[in-house]
């Protein structure tokens, strides 16, 4: 039985310290209390930049332009009933300050303490990479 793809994208803020902002997934919400990139799932008609342009002024409050979405690296991951492929950006500069507006919490952290928050299976494999980048 073949899974659907579900695409989903996603955005690794990057703040002037190296900091990595990460954001814990609501109560009630899938994966509830774990921590992961902020974006979310491409609708129909969108580009992946499109998307995460309107997740992160609907999550964050902040105002981002396309050409400063780098796109860096992809997870690719089997969930129970589907499977997931998300691209990952980094994102240096935005506009406006960064706000909570669906988390539970949001945090800034250092590429090297980001295992220390438990993370979606999908999220855990990007942060090696960024780990090796920052």
């Amino acid at each position: 039985m073949t899974k659907p793809i579900v695409l989903v994208v996603a955005a690794a803020l990057i703040d002037v310290d190296g900091r990595v902002l990460i954001c814990q997934r609501p109560q009630g919400k899938q994966l509830a209390g774990l921590w992961e990139f902020p974006g979310g799932k491409v609708e129909p008609g969108e580009t992946p930049e499109q998307c995460l342009i309107r997740e992160l002024h609907e999550e964050l409050g902040i105002t981002v332009a396309q050409a400063c979405l780098a796109p860096f690296v992809f997870a690719s991951h089997a969930y129970e009933s589907f499977h997931l492929l998300m691209p990952l950006y980094l994102l240096r500069r935005w506009e406006g300050q960064v706000t909570r507006k669906e988390h539970e919490a949001l945090a800034w952290v250092k590429p090297d303490k980001l295992g220390d928050y438990p993370m979606p299976p999908a999220d855990e494999p990007l942060v090696a990479w960024l780990r090796d980048l920052l």
